[in-house]
């Protein structure tokens, strides 16, 4: 059968050769240059499942000439090669990455996103039939096992066994693809994998359930069989679901990218176009609410520009001639003529997305404990198998009693308890930190948690609530509150709208006129009343420089000030104090000014910040502290922290942040509080020593086991019991603390 058929069947291939409509499409075409002189390939990597595929085929594709870089995303599955232009085969990079064994053809989001739901749903579907079949097979085992042999007729029990198998059989040999193709593709290449002592055991288990079957034996293990096959597929399927959110991430950063612009020609004609089709030197037009398809620079007009992008503040900046403008900026007060300076894959939106990406690919490559424990365990047990069989075979047993002392070796080594003991507690922990407010979107997203010694915080958004609070209410009439509300109903600023919110719906002053960067004005009952900046708005020698505020001067009257502030987020004190006092050092980065910084920092108890900052230095100030050995958790809202969520060994985001933040970030904070960030911290800390706990217990347990397996004191239905009662009891010591914990 080929891979193609295979694929139409609802089985994708784990590991192969390259796919033919992968073969058939030239990935010379698919090439795009760079400023950098050097050419860039995108390509889609099917069955790469681990960090030893990964940095395999990084490995094989940095070692071809002409090649400066091969970087692959598992979450993805796109490999990003940079190469210089006539020196490095684009086809010999291809099928370089076929010949170690991997699906490949140019890379497609839309694809790369079918073939990840695809797997998704072979897995349910494997786990759907392996639990179907499991029920059905314990209807007869129980029977037969539960102290009914001796009155039970031998006919009554080989007819129970061989409805047994005839379930068995298939279901096992559908559900159990996933492990088999895997163990096939890794013994192929000369290894042994998590996989290969899962197979064996099952397919043995089967094996020697059909001997005993066909001759009549007393017992059969089918349901051990087809149950171990269930409870792993579960494990397998949760693990997909959890790494598959990271992909969001540049997703949701490319979905800020506007998919039309307005371009004027040389005739001064506006005509509507793709974003994709945009030129350096095309004139673009932005009317208010707008966004800029591309990076550029201003050659016409004055406007407000929501820069959160960038800065990650909720106040506007003020943009000019000569000013620059990048793209996922809104323009908001006045149209605004731009000169387009990049493409759109050039970008701001594009870096960022690279950024996302690269991040999530260096996080790629933790290696679970799991993974490196069975480095050692997997041909330990195929080691002892082999001597288990040979030497009762030299003993003089025959070979249907050494095949089964082998059998039970595999299975009451099987690594369920291993393989459940990181899963388990992160399940449980999971549960729990939802319950508290806290949804966490990586698989192991916890065991880095645990693991931080550096605490990196934004400011405007995550110790504060991002949103302008008038503070001096209290201090203005309500005619006067009225009378604000008439002209700020017509703006779009954010201090205008948080005047606005508050008063409520009503009338608007008549004539009303928006001048960006300075306020709004208009006629209120036949006078002229300005609300903005002082100079602008004529409140003299009356400035203040206590807050953010905005002047109403009304002609006749004194000059009214409102006052705004970013109010701190409830408990944001105490959770840094709980920081500290946890032994971690706290720092905050920020995009905000000098001032509002410091004052946030000392009213929290932070000693140490950086401010200004742009998203590229963000980013760099998380990969300095990660370069010097820290353990980095950052804390971020904005679409500007979505890279260094990246980047960080362990992020998290607030629900309110915007969409390509919370899928940049592990875990995501729910409500207003920031003390959730302590919870997940303990839960995380506690979840390792849990974790370290079922690692112990299943090393102990197979210590005593197997001597016994090989000595012959447990035949394949007690090594199946032992197995299952070992997973029993890891998923019990992962609950045991949590509930405590759930309980203070």
């Amino acid at each position: 059968m080929s891979i193609d058929e295979t694929e139409t069947r609802g089985c994708p291939t784990l590991g192969g050769p390259v796919a033919q409509k992968g073969a058939a499409a030239d990935p010379s075409a698919f090439v795009r240059g760079g400023d950098d002189g050097l050419a860039h390939l995108d390509l889609l990597v099917r069955g790469a499942r681990c960090a030893g595929c990964l940095a395999k085929i990084e490995r094989g594709v940095g070692a071809i000439t002409g090649v400066h870089s091969g970087q692959l995303n598992l979450s993805t599955g796109k490999l990003s090669v940079t190469l210089e232009p006539g020196v490095a085969d684009p086809g010999v990079i291809a099928r370089t990455v076929a010949d170690l064994g991997y699906q490949v053809s140019p890379f497609d989001p839309g694809e790369a996103e079918q073939e990840r739901d695809k797997y998704g749903r072979f897995l349910l579907l494997c786990m759907a039939v392996a639990g179907f079949a499991a029920m059905n097979i314990m209807l007869f085992s129980v029977s037969v096992w539960a102290g009914f042999t001796g009155e039970m007729q031998e006919s009554t029990r080989a007819l129970f066994h061989w409805l047994s198998a005839l379930i068995a059989l298939p279901a096992a040999a559908f559900a159990g693809q996933p492990f088999f193709r895997s163990a096939f593709a890794s013994l192929r290449k000369g290894k042994a994998n998590m996989d290969v002592p899962i197979s064996l055991a099952v397919l043995l288990a089967l094996g020697v359930s059909l001997y005993e079957t066909i001759t009549g034996g007393e017992h059969t293990y089918f349901d051990a069989a087809v149950m171990l096959l269930f409870f792993l597929l579960i494990g397998r399927w949760l693990d997909h679901r959890l790494r598959g959110q990271t992909r969001l991430a540049a997703r949701e950063l490319l979905s800020l990218q506007a998919s039309t612009a307005n371009r004027q020609d040389r005739d001064g004609n506006i005509h509507a176009v793709k974003a994709s089709d945009i030129e350096p030197g095309d004139i673009i037009i932005l009317w208010p609410g707008d966004r800029a398809p591309v990076d550029g620079q201003v050659v016409q007009g004055t406007s407000d520009v929501d820069m959160a992008l960038v800065s990650g503040e909720s106040a506007p900046g003020l943009v000019v001639q000569g000013d620059p403008i990048r793209a996922g900026m809104v323009n908001l007060t006045d149209k605004l003529t731009i000169k387009a300076k990049a493409r759109t894959e050039d970008s701001l939106l594009a870096e960022l997305t690279r950024l996302v990406e690269a991040g999530e690919t260096a996080r790629g490559r933790f290696v679970k404990l799991a993974d490196r424990a069975a480095q050692a365990y997997v041909p330990i047990v195929h080691t002892l198998a082999v001597l288990s069989f040979t030497g009762w075979i030299i003993a003089g047993a025959g070979v249907h009693h050494a095949v089964l002392i082998a059998a039970a070796v595999l299975i009451i080594t099987c690594p369920c308890a291993l393989g459940l003991a990181a899963p388990a507690v992160q399940i449980v922990a999971v549960g729990r930190l939802f319950k508290r407010g806290v949804l966490v979107k990586a698989g192991d997203a916890l065991e880095r948690l645990a693991e931080i010694d550096t605490v990196l915080l934004d400011k405007t958004g995550t110790l504060t609530l991002g949103r302008p609070r008038l503070i001096n209410a209290d201090q203005i009439s309500d005619v006067q509150m009225e009378l604000a509300a008439k002209l700020t109903r017509t703006s779009r600023h954010p201090l205008s709208r948080a005047i606005a919110d508050l008063v409520g719906p009503g009338s608007v002053a008549g004539d009303a006129k928006e001048t960006p960067g300075h306020g709004v004005e208009g006629l209120v009952d036949g006078a002229r009343v300005r609300l903005g900046r002082a100079d602008w708005a004529g409140a003299g020698g009356n400035v203040q420089q206590n807050g953010t505020g905005l002047w109403l001067v009304t002609e006749g009257a004194e000059p009214v000030h409102f006052i705004f502030e970013d109010a701190l987020r409830e408990n944001a004190a105490q959770m840094v104090e709980g920081l500290l006092a946890r032994g971690l050092e706290v720092e905050m980065l920020s995009g905000d000014r000098e001032a509002p910084a410091r004052a946030a920092t000392k009213e929290v108890g932070i000693t140490k910040l950086s401010f200004e900052l742009t998203p590229q230095e963000k980013i760099s100030r998380v990969e300095a502290l990660v370069a010097d050995g820290k353990k980095v958790l950052m804390v971020g809202d904005g679409l500007n922290d979505a890279p260094a969520l990246a980047a960080a060994n362990v992020s998290m985001s607030i629900a309110s942040a915007a969409d390509a933040s919370q899928a940049a970030a592990d875990m995501v904070l729910q409500g207003e509080k920031l003390s959730p960030v302590l919870t997940a911290i303990d839960i995380s800390r506690a979840a390792r020593g849990r974790i370290l706990q079922n690692f112990g217990f299943a090393a102990a347990y197979n210590t005593i086991a197997v001597p016994l397996a090989v000595f012959g004191f447990v035949t394949p239905m007690i090594a199946a019991i032992a197995m299952s009662s070992s997973s029993i009891i890891v998923t019990l010591n992962a609950l045991r603390p949590f509930m405590r914990l759930g309980k203070t």
